[in-house]
């Protein structure tokens, strides 16, 4: 299925990365790496060849005809092994080992999501596959070559960092996921966040306008259900209360904004918040920071 560009612009702006650290792995020919069980894990072939264990029956695979341009999805190829140039995303929900059939050298990001966001796993299977994203994804992958610190000693942290670094990984998982979704690996429907498509309605009402002064109210009107019934069925489907749910895409959008160089009280003002302190309570209690160090930081990212 194509995916539309404005649907695929709402899935990737909804991921909320908090941590994204990348490390240089080489492995010397039947060397096996574990990759940790219950964790996103982004992996990208530097060189060499692996295989993965138990091998990966499920999700979609892309490929790439360097000859002519041409991605298409693929089961031709074996489904167990990655090669130079490929990325591959595990969810960690099945214990995975990759053994090297050669001398190998892989760039692993283990990635970490903010509490508040959705899990990955109702937007994405649990793994995803894309041969030749190299190719595909010169610029992400010039990035990925350059992750991972080969030796702290020789090369130690500098101020802002760890921003740069979460900004970095961000950037390669955003960018694997759309060539998954803009390649027709996506099923029927997707992104949906359930079968309903009252809900759905809603959750798209919600992220084109987070600064709307929702309630549950108007929000119900937009799902044509009684207020009653709307909490409790977008509890049920979606694990949080409405209000819990718009506070959550606001913040979102507030990183966003802020991470591009907004104020504090242009981002507050954008967001619906009627004043700077409320809407820095509220972005501390997502964050764990306020507002204006998240801007500090990020700041110190780009001059660093």
């Amino acid at each position: 299925m194509v995916v539309d560009s404005d649907s695929l612009s709402k899935v990737l702006s909804s991921i909320d990365l908090r941590v994204g650290v990348g490390r240089r792995v080489a492995l010397e020919a039947g060397a096996p790496l574990r990759l940790p069980a219950d964790a996103t894990t982004l992996v990208y072939v530097l060189a060499g060849r692996v295989r993965g264990n138990p091998p990966r029956e499920s999700g979609c695979r892309l490929d790439i005809d360097e000859g002519v341009r041409r991605v298409h999805v693929t089961t031709e190829r074996d489904q167990a092994q990655l090669v130079e140039g490929d990325a591959f995303l595990t969810l960690g929900t099945t214990p995975l080992t990759l053994e090297a059939e050669t001398g190998a050298t892989l760039m692993v990001l283990e990635l970490e999501f903010a509490d508040t966001m959705p899990p990955l796993g109702s937007l994405l299977p649990e793994f995803v596959t894309i041969t030749a994203f190299g190719a595909l994804e010169p610029a992400a992958a010039a990035l990925a070559t350059n992750m991972g610190v080969l030796d702290p000693a020789v090369c130690p942290m500098k101020s802002g960092d760890p921003v740069i670094c979460r900004m970095m990984a961000a950037t390669l998982l955003l960018t694997l996921i759309r060539a998954w979704a803009a390649n027709e690996c996506a099923p029927e429907g997707w992104p949906s966040l359930s079968t309903d498509p009252f809900l759905d309605r809603v959750v798209d009402a919600i992220h084109d306008e987070p600064g709307r002064e929702w309630t549950v109210e108007s929000l119900a009107n937009v799902a044509v259900m009684s207020r009653s019934a709307f909490a409790a069925r977008f509890r049920a489907v979606v694990g949080q209360s409405p209000a819990n749910y718009v506070t959550d895409v606001r913040m979102v959008a507030a990183k966003r904004m802020l991470d591009a160089g907004r104020s504090v009280s242009e981002t507050s003002r954008e967001l619906g918040y009627a004043s700077d302190e409320g809407f820095s309570r509220a972005f501390r209690r997502n964050s764990g920071v306020t507002p204006s160090a998240w801007r500090m930081a990020h700041s110190i990212s780009v001059s660093a």
